[in-house]
């Protein structure tokens, strides 16, 4: 029994090899070493389960397979890429440059929208979206985290069902480990009606997958390539402030119309394809739109099948764009060092960098590990917010007068290099205007965090900060 044992601690070392092979930072690979050596079996299970953060998947981004949108016909054809050249060269010299810098970053082209329409709550958002289903003539692609088999979510299939009953093409892909709630029994309508679902899975030894923590985080919704809504919002009760035991539900989507479709189009393609093998493509669902362009948007994406970390590397270069303000609403907040040192680095230049975060969420611990980050921040002069009104879980950041992001990425570990993410980046003083009038308003729902009285917190809350934060990386 002892020999078995010291056999089966021994194969756990096993598991090293691979995690320096992996080039994780550093703190995240001490971390994992600390797990597997010092907490025998758990710790190499653990990190098993949950220690992998990088997937390769084939994209059909911008292939031949796209045969409507292919790079050479957008070129040709194209009053929307003309638009977007034309507003890129009426910007100042500086903004130009860091919407090309972002783009470097991404390996994505700036793109545009002709309408933007911030939806300030669920109540807003899934007006809208029943409404675009309602009118839906060709196809819905709706791509979610979560879908609860409650009303919310009932009432959203039936939608789903009488649009696939007129002729629409449906398709609904969810994450599985996000959605693990949802019973496929709830789907026996819409595929009746010709409506089509999936997983988006990556635990599944049969296709050589075996990532259970690489969730798709994505909150995608495409209507008759024309019409895409992009933010945090899942499909629930409880985005409609109807749980009480979570109280008022802070959240934001955002409704893009023009060009920047197709690009999110895109998106959702590969991500159909990665989960089923099959390949949207054709100009149905990649219309040219004549419509005039107002805004310059640049879709910024993340996940495990992107090694150089897009959306922190975008994030954190708006933060040193930034001359004046950087508000930040984020539902989990466990900063990496690199966002960290960006955060201090702006307030320590006399930007006013505030950031508004949930007293309380899904994820305990999490608070726990954000608070640990609030001292240093703090002493860099860092404003701290704790919305304590209900749950926030927006995810909204503006910079200066012009930049503002909206999408699915907190500012933690799991967002930056784990969960597939979606986020968009707007070059408009508009929707600046109107997200920061949202932040100003949750500003006066929170309890800003005075440096002096969080010195003095119990000793008991600094050592479970002290002790949990570093787990961070495995958070």
């Amino acid at each position: 029994m002892k020999i078995a044992l010291l056999v089966s601690y021994l194969a756990t070392w096993a598991f090293i090899p691979h995690l320096l092979l992996l080039k994780k930072r550093p703190s995240a690979t001490l971390a994992w070493l600390w797990a597997i050596v010092f907490i025998p079996f758990v710790g190499a299970l653990a990190y098993f389960a949950i220690g992998t953060d990088r997937l390769k998947r084939r994209r059909l981004r911008r292939r031949s397979l796209f045969s409507a949108r292919s790079m050479r016909e957008r070129a040709e054809s194209g009053s929307t890429d003309d638009a977007t050249s034309g507003l890129l060269r009426g910007l100042p010299s500086r903004d130009r440059q860091f919407l090309q810098l972002v783009s470097r970053i991404n390996s994505l082209p700036v793109s545009s929208a002709a309408n933007v329409r911030v939806l300030r709550d669920a109540h807003d958002f899934y007006s809208a979206l029943e409404s675009r289903i309602l009118r839906a003539s060709h196809h819905v692609h709706l791509e979610f985290y979560i879908w609860n088999g409650d009303e919310t979510g009932t009432k959203f299939l039936r939608l789903l069902e009488d649009a696939a009953r007129r002729g629409v093409t449906v398709r609904l892909l969810l994450d599985g480990v996000g959605s693990h709630s949802f019973t496929e029994d709830l789907l026996e309508g819409l595929k009746a009606a010709g409506g089509h679902f999936s997983w988006f899975q990556s635990l599944d030894p049969k296709r050589n997958r075996f990532f259970l923590n690489l969730r798709n985080h994505r909150k995608l919704q495409i209507i008759d390539g024309t019409i895409a809504f992009v933010g945090g919002m899942n499909i629930g009760r409880e985005y409609e402030g109807l749980d009480a035991g979570l109280g008022h539900w802070r959240d934001v989507q955002v409704e893009a119309e023009g060009g920047v479709v197709s690009e999110l189009q895109d998106v959702f393609a590969d991500d159909w394809y990665f989960a089923t093998e099959e390949k949207i493509s054709g100009g149905s669902y990649f219309p040219m739109t004549r419509a005039p362009t107002n805004h310059l948007v640049h879709v910024v994406l993340g996940g495990p099948d992107r090694r150089n970390e897009p959306i922190s590397k975008s994030i954190v270069s708006l933060l040193n764009e930034a001359s004046s303000r950087v508000w930040i609403a984020t539902g989990y907040f466990v900063p990496d060092d690199v966002i960290l040192a960006a955060l201090e680095l702006a307030a320590s230049r006399g930007v006013d960098v505030r950031l508004l975060i949930s007293e309380r969420n899904d994820h305990p611990g999490l608070v726990v590990v954000g608070r640990s980050y609030y001292g240093e921040l703090l002493s860099a002069g860092v404003r701290i917010f704790e919305y304590s009104a209900g749950i926030n879980h927006a995810k909204i950041m503006v910079a200066d007068e012009q930049w503002a992001m909206v999408g699915s990425a907190n500012l933690d570990y799991r967002s930056m290099r784990l969960n597939f993410e979606l986020n968009l980046l707007f070059h408009s003083s508009e929707r600046n205007r109107e997200l920061a009038g949202i932040l100003e308003h949750d500003f006066g729902l929170c309890q800003e965090i005075d440096a002096a009285s969080f010195a003095r917190r119990p000793f008991r809350a600094k050592f479970l900060e002290a002790a949990l934060r570093p787990l961070s990386p495995m958070l």
